[in-house]
């Protein structure tokens, strides 16, 4: 029996290196002569560096940014065998590293993420792959791009340093100083969203309360938004704020795309593509894959239905080993997961289930695992 094991992390308690691990060592218990082959995955958020580095080979690399607070950090990125970068937002501009006190959309910045590309193209990097998600941030870019040399004024000429509140103050983009070497480098921009800038589905109204805004804060956003959008559509001729992925990291995905040719891909079937899957999947017998929680929003591309789907295809079975299910998720037995197991027993509190996820997960996965070996056979 070949099996094939693609799991993202299981956010907050467990790296997804260490959750196929775990479903490795149930899957074995479970049926000793099984071949196993393990591939970390994320779908751009937190964890995707890690991930694609642990299967292509990389080797860390930190890069000396600010957070969205402007506090001096380490970014941990990494150089693949080729050359390229992978960075992740979430390293420079993560919510997690913003206390919840002090999560406040319209004072954050993305100015170390426009750091840690500075430090790819120092390095002499002319690829790079950015994960979009898991940002703290809402700027439409602005102090990335002021890092990348980008200068924003306000009406008075002078020069802003770039946060939420300073989208609605921006009244002229001086290009001139945007690092040449941009218009050089491929720029891969891995994001799990499709949402446009503006509207129902855009940034502010989807994703800026995740990220500490009250409903007035949403407001001032979506309104900083469409004014900056405007100018960005005078100066460069082009309007940005419907392209799906624009919406992403807070406006970043638009900037990214606009003013350095980047170019988005579905987060999961970037990183998929990258660590070579659809070749691992030949012979192959199981599919496991897995996430903390699963839900409705998985299915808007997230790593089991990434997984799933590509499984589909080639005819393989997928069993999905989650922390919890939530919701209607019957749509997603539509699209290539076979089953889905939760890995809690039964009734835990919360901070039990976090500190016993691996050996739950190895329960899962061998009680699965078992199963599938047995209808096998018969």
């Amino acid at each position: 029996m070949r099996i094939l094991i693609a799991s993202d992390s299981f956010k907050g308690s467990a790296a997804s290196s260490e959750i196929n691990e775990a479903l490795s060592r149930g899957a074995a218990e479970a049926c000793p002569e099984a071949k196993i082959t393990c591939i970390p995955v994320a779908d751009g958020g937190e964890g995707t560096v890690e991930a694609l580095s642990a299967a292509l080979g990389g080797r860390e690399v930190r890069l000396p940014v600010h957070d969205a607070l402007g506090n001096p950090v380490e970014a941990v990125a990494a150089r693949l065998p080729d050359g390229a970068f992978l960075l992740e937002t979430a390293a420079a501009a993560g919510l997690p590293q913003v206390p919840p006190a002090l999560r406040n959309p319209l004072q954050t910045s993305s100015r170390g993420v426009g750091e840690m590309i500075l430090g790819a193209l120092d390095a002499g990097c002319r690829r790079i792959y950015l994960g979009l998600g898991g940002s703290a941030t809402h700027d439409l870019g602005m102090g990335a791009m002021s890092a990348l040399g980008l200068c924003y004024r306000d009406a008075r000429g002078r020069t802003l340093p770039g946060c939420g509140a300073d989208m609605a103050r921006v009244d002229a983009i001086d290009l001139r100083r945007l690092d040449p070497r941009l218009q050089e480098t491929e720029l891969i921009l891995v994001a799990d969203v499709d949402n446009p800038l503006l509207g129902a589905r855009g940034a502010a109204a989807v994703f800026a309360p995740q990220k500490g805004a009250d409903p007035a804060m949403v407001r001032e956003l979506e309104a900083g938004t469409a004014s900056l959008a405007e100018k960005m559509t005078e100066v460069l001729g082009q309007d940005w704020t419907e392209v799906p992925g624009a919406g992403a990291a807070g406006g970043l995905g638009a900037a990214l795309m606009a003013f350095c040719g980047g170019v988005r891909r579905q987060g999961i079937d970037a990183v998929l593509d990258m660590a070579d899957f659809d070749a691992r999947l030949a012979g192959t017998d199981l599919v496991i894959t897995g996430e903390g929680r699963i839900d409705g929003q998985t299915a808007g591309g997230k790593v089991p239905l990434g997984v799933a789907r590509r499984a589909r295809r080639a005819g393989v079975p997928v069993l999905a080993v989650v922390g919890s299910i939530a919701g209607d998720v019957s749509a997603l037995y539509q699209q290539g997961i076979t089953s889905i197991l939760p890995i809690v027993p039964g009734p835990v509190s919360l901070e039990e289930a976090l500190a016993g996820v691996l050996p739950m997960a190895r329960d899962a996965a061998f009680r699965g695992v078992r199963l599938a070996a047995a209808m096998r056979k018969a």
